[in-house]
């Protein structure tokens, strides 16, 4: 008996110490080698590989504070570095560029993973930073320091750029002509280290700026209503995971009681994790005992559709976003003092606190939780 329990003892000492190990290689960070490939985690690991090769994209949008911090958002960007780009000048400083005295822009180098965004999301993501048909700079701050650009580093990136360009002229978005010039990349130098991530070192100050220079106004009344646009299926399947996909896509269902949102207290909203477009509110969020996001309304009632399901024979309301077109749950009957009981899978949605409202772009939901 005694030989049993000792064996018993030694098996789940392995096991544990196995455990640590592999808790140990998750939890690893991600890290930029010297020679430009991407050390994965274990939970990222594709076909068998451990390294995926970066690619790098430079950009000129006028103040590089805010390109930075506009880039640093998206998910797939590894690094991005504020700097100078384009010119004649070696090692320039912050204090001759933006004086004018040299032929450098402030642009912003993103380093990015292939395999969770690609070049031509980060050139959409570019129009949608700046004001296209700006000449002699963005915004409050002029001079060509502060003009727009787009440096292709290969003739892939040429073509998408140009093709991007093309498109948003067709597109009539703008009145004025596009101007945002598509130039060969030749050189980027860092910028001072104090103008790195700058928009996290002095957030006060940086809000403050990007609200005074007039970009974050124009950005809002040019894009926030724009059209989304959902991506390709594998586009898909890149952004979201095996999960997420399954149920926004496939109508499938996640576990009761063993979701991210099921039990989550905290203020704030709930968006579509596809398009973003608001959904729920905490407000309305209520404790249904079934083990799953419950809500009794929508936060905002027209982007939930609802249709007629009838998979299990009996007739179910489902309920989908409209711009995604993502499969987010079913309406029941049994809410609290007669409501209705929105039930929703948390792969559908992502959870946004009401402190990150403002920085999340959803500052008009503030006043909900005031």
């Amino acid at each position: 008996m005694m030989r049993r329990i000792r064996l018993l003892g030694l098996v789940c000492f392995i096991f544990l110490v196995g455990c640590a190990s592999i808790e140990d290689d998750v939890m690893k960070e991600n890290t930029i080698n010297d020679d430009n490939t991407y050390e994965m985690v274990e939970g990222e690991k594709m076909e068998g590989e451990d390294k995926v090769e970066l690619k790098k994209a430079t950009f000129a949008g006028g103040c590089f504070w805010c390109m930075e911090a506009a880039y640093e958002e998206l998910m797939g960007v590894v690094e991005v570095i504020s700097g100078y780009a384009g010119g004649e000048e070696e090692n320039p400083s912050y204090e001759q560029v933006s004086s004018g005295r040299t032929s450098h822009r402030e642009a912003v180098q993103v380093t990015y993973n292939p395999r969770k965004i690609s070049y031509e999301k980060l050139i959409n993501y570019f129009w949608r930073q700046i004001d296209p048909t700006d000449e002699n700079g963005q915004f409050s701050d002029r001079g060509h320091h502060y003009t727009t650009a787009i440096y292709y580093h290969n003739d892939t990136q040429k073509e998408i750029a140009e093709k991007s360009k093309e498109d948003l002229e067709d597109s009539n978005k703008f009145d004025n002509p596009i101007v945002t010039e598509i130039v060969k990349f030749t050189n980027f130098f860092p910028a001072e280290e104090y103008h790195q991530d700058y928009s996290k070192k002095k957030t006060v100050q940086y809000k403050i700026y990007e609200r005074g220079s007039g970009r974050a106004a124009f950005k809002e009344e040019v894009w926030q209503n724009a059209e989304f646009i959902k991506p390709s299926d594998d586009e898909l399947k890149e952004m979201l995971t095996p999960l997420q996909y399954k149920v926004t896509q496939n109508e499938g269902t996640e576990k009761p009681f063993d979701n991210e949102y099921w039990d989550n207290t905290k203020e704030g909203i709930y968006v579509d994790i596809v398009s973003g477009e608001p959904l729920f509110s905490s407000k309305d969020k209520f404790k249904s005992g079934t083990g799953w996001p419950s809500f009794t309304k929508p936060l905002v009632h027209e982007n939930v559709v609802e249709r007629d399901d009838f998979k299990l024979i009996v007739k179910r309301i489902e309920v989908r976003s409209k711009k995604a077109d993502s499969h987010l749950g079913h309406i029941f009957n049994d809410g609290p003092n007669g409501s209705l009981r929105y039930c929703m899978n948390s792969a559908a949605l992502k959870f946004i606190p009401k402190e990150d409202l403002e920085k999340e772009g959803y500052e008009e939901f503030m006043e909900e939780f005031e």
